[in-house]
C-alpha cells in the first residue's frame, strides 16, 4: 500500500469540468428548487402524497446546491481547500445525503405511482394518507443520514504537492478500510432502490401498454402522468445515478488492489471523477420532474409567465409610445 500512496495523479481536467458543471447546477438548481418549495408551500392546504415527496426532494436538492460555491472555489484553485477539516467532511456528507435521499424519494414517488396505476382500487395505502407519507419521509431521512454518517469518519483533508486538499472518499492510505463501506452504500443506497423502481416500472409498463379505448378521461390523464414520470426518472438515473455508481464501484475495486500500476489507477480515477459532477445534475432534473408531473403547477407557472410577458409588452409599448 505504501507504493500506492506514491501515485501522483494528473487531473487538470477537474479545474475546468467540475467548476463548469457545478456552476450550471448552482445557477439553475437554486432558483428552480426554491420555486418548487415556494409553490408547494402556497398549495400546502391541498398537498397530495406525491407533492409531499417532491417537497422533501426539493429541500434535499436546495441544501446541496447551497454547498456548491465552496466546491467551485476548491476546484478553480487546483484542489486547494482552505475551509478546514470539518467543512470538508460536511460538504462530502451533503453530497452523499442529497444523492441517496434523491434516489429514495424517487423510489417512493415511483411506488406511489405504481399503486395508483396497478392497484387503483386498493385502499390500505390511502387510509392514513398524508400522515403515513410524512412518516415515510421521516424514515427516508433517518435511513439516509445513518447511511452517510460514516462519511464524517472517512472524508478528511490531507496534503498533496504541499497544498491542503479535501478527499472525496477517503485518504489513499484508508482505501482498504473504506472499501466495505463504499460497496455497502452502493448496494443499499442505489442498487436495491434501483431494482425496486425497475420492478414497479415493468409492472406499470404492462398496464400502460394495454388498449385504453374504453377508459375514462381521469384514468387516461393518470396514465399520461405516469408515462411522463417514468421517462424523466429514467433520464435522471441515466445521467446522474447509474454512471456515477458504476464508475465509483469499479474505482473502489481497483483502488483497493495494490498490484495495479499507477497509470491504470489514474485512468479509473478519471472515469469516476468525470461522472461525479453529473451526479449533482439531479438537483436540476428533479424540479423538471415536478413540473412535468404536476399539471396545475405547470398551468400556474405558464399563467405567471404570460402575465409577466404581457406586462413587459405593455410597459415596452408605453415607453416607446411616449
Amino acid at each position: 500500500m505504501a507504493k500506492r500512496n506514491l501515485c501522483t495523479f494528473h487531473e487538470e481536467f477537474k479545474q475546468v469540468l467540475l467548476p463548469l458543471v457545478y456552476s450550471v447546477v448552482f445557477t439553475v438548481g437554486l432558483p428552480l428548487n426554491a420555486v418548487v418549495i415556494g409553490q408547494i408551500w402556497v398549495a400546502r392546504k391541498a398537498l397530495t402524497r406525491t407533492m409531499i415527496y417532491m417537497l422533501n426532494l426539493a429541500m434535499a436538492d436546495l441544501l446541496y446546491v447551497c454547498s456548491l460555491p465552496l466546491l467551485i472555489y476548491n476546484y478553480t484553485q487546483k484542489d486547494y481547500w482552505p475551509f478546514g477539516d470539518f467543512t470538508c467532511k460536511f460538504i462530502r456528507f451533503q453530497f452523499y445525503t442529497n444523492l441517496h435521499s434523491s434516489i429514495l424519494f424517487l423510489t417512493c414517488i415511483s411506488v406511489q405511482r405504481y399503486l395508483g396505476i396497478c392497484h387503483p382500487l386498493a385502499s390500505w395505502h390511502k387510509k392514513k394518507g398524508k400522515k403515513l407519507t410524512w412518516l415515510v419521509c421521516a424514515a427516508v431521512w433517518f435511513i439516509v443520514i445513518a447511511q452517510c454518517l460514516p462519511t464524517f469518519v472517512f472524508a478528511s483533508t490531507g496534503t498533496q504537492r504541499n497544498r491542503t486538499v479535501c478527499y472525496d472518499l477517503s485518504p489513499p492510505d484508508r482505501s482498504a478500510a473504506y472499501f466495505p463501506y463504499g460497496i455497502t452504500l452502493t448496494i443499499t443506497g442505489f442498487l436495491l432502490p434501483f431494482v425496486a423502481i425497475l420492478a414497479c416500472y415493468c409492472r406499470m409498463a404492462r398496464i400502460l401498454c394495454q388498449k385504453d379505448e374504453l377508459i375514462g378521461l381521469a384514468v387516461h390523464k393518470r396514465k399520461d402522468k405516469a408515462v411522463r414520470m417514468i421517462i424523466i426518472v429514467v433520464i435522471v438515473f441515466s445521467i446522474s445515478f447509474f454512471p456515477f455508481h458504476l464508475t465509483k464501484t469499479i474505482y473502489l475495486i481497483v483502488r483497493s488492489s495494490p498490484s495495479l500500476p499507477c497509470p491504470a489507477l489514474q485512468a479509473f480515477a478519471i472515469a469516476y471523477k468525470c461522472t461525479r459532477p453529473f451526479a449533482s445534475m439531479n438537483s436540476v432534473l428533479d424540479p423538471i420532474l415536478f413540473y412535468f408531473t404536476q399539471r396545475k403547477f405547470r398551468e400556474s407557472t405558464r399563467y405567471l409567465l404570460d402575465k409577466m410577458s404581457s406586462k413587459w409588452r405593455h410597459d415596452h409599448c408605453i415607453t416607446y409610445g411616449s
